[in-house]
């Protein structure tokens, strides 16, 4: 067997564990420093680094609260992150990072996984590894995803508001407008309709899409000159990712969020291999909002899931006969 050790990152280790994301399978620029720690202030990091003999092999991006480690708060999505490794490597790496958090003092690990869109190859090595570690499956979340590689079919409702858009000679325009988008369309939106606001204030969505402006993209709809609806998409290699939608109270009689996502399903991201419309659940995974997730589908989207976990770290011992 290989001799793994696992540490805790330290921002001395900003620039290996940078250096390591191009080489893995599984992640996304989501887990570049640079981005998950604009938000440093508001978690206590304590991600994972895992060598063997001296080389960097695996990283999980995580923190802490109390004594429980989680998948990290501040991302999507989370999960070990790891090149080369094979299933038994995997099963014995996850095996480590357990007993190394046992001794830590933390007693649970809440892990949420990577939905399987996002890695170069099929990636669910840790899945069967939870599952030796008699995991509890806490919750699970539906995003509605579009196969670009397919033939999808739009509902004749999505085509008579693709119609209204052009029609009312509606401009899309990539202009990176974020101040715009957030101050009149999103927040309002966020505010009326769901009593809420958006993750990231306009200052943070500003930063980051500087440090990655080429995966993040701000598309803002016009009509008559005045912003009447957006989207911030997320773009990684084979995904692009609706993180913001939202339109103000006329998109029904413009067609504004027909006629903005025709246009990047159909030109602006057709060389992607999925369109990701993001979640259509809420309460934890527990209620469907069927009205969001039938316009979604009316796109031709279809569900792809992502799954969380939760493993008391003592359960290490599970996997002392796992490999055989």
């Amino acid at each position: 067997m290989k001799n793994y050790t696992v540490t805790r990152f330290k921002n001395a280790d900003s620039t290996a564990w940078n250096d390591f994301l191009p080489t893995a399978r599984n992640a996304t620029f989501l887990f570049d420093r640079r981005f998950m720690d604009y938000h440093s202030d508001r978690f206590s990091d304590f991600s994972i680094m895992v060598f063997e003999s001296g080389q960097l092999v695996a990283l999980m991006p995580a923190n802490m609260k109390a004594d429980v480690l989680y998948s990290h708060q501040g991302l999507t999505y989370g999960g070990l992150v790891y090149s080369t490794l094979k299933l038994a490597d995997v099963i014995a790496v996850f095996q480590q990072i357990l007993k190394f958090l046992h001794r830590e003092g933390i007693t649970k690990l809440v892990y949420k996984t990577l939905p399987e869109i996002y890695s170069e190859k099929p990636s669910q090595e840790m899945e069967y590894a939870i599952f030796l570690a008699k995991a509890d499956h806490t919750r699970r979340d539906v995003l509605a995803v579009l196969d670009l590689s397919l033939k999808n079919e739009l509902s004749e409702v999505r085509k008579r508001g693709i119609k209204k858009g052009e029609k009312n000679q509606l401009a899309i325009v990539e202009d990176g407008d974020f101040a715009t988008f957030w101050d009149k369309i999103l927040i309002p939106n966020l505010e009326s309709r769901h009593q809420a606001c958006p993750v990231h204030t306009v200052e943070e969505i500003e930063l980051l899409a500087s440090r990655f402006p080429k995966n993040i993209r701000q598309f803002n709809v016009y009509h008559n000159d005045e912003i009447v609806a957006g989207t911030t998409i997320f773009v990684t290699p084979h995904v692009a990712h609706a993180q913001y939608i939202a339109a103000n109270e006329t998109r029904a009689d413009l067609g504004s969020l027909d006629f903005l996502f025709n246009e990047l399903i159909q030109k602006v991201f057709r060389e992607k291999r999925y369109f990701d419309f993001g979640i259509s659940n809420e309460e934890q995974g527990t209620k469907l909002n069927a009205g969001l997730s039938y316009w979604k589908e009316s796109f031709g989207a279809s569900a792809v899931v992502q799954d969380f976990y939760e493993i008391p770290t003592g359960n290490y011992r599970l996997l002392d006969n796992a490999i055989i």
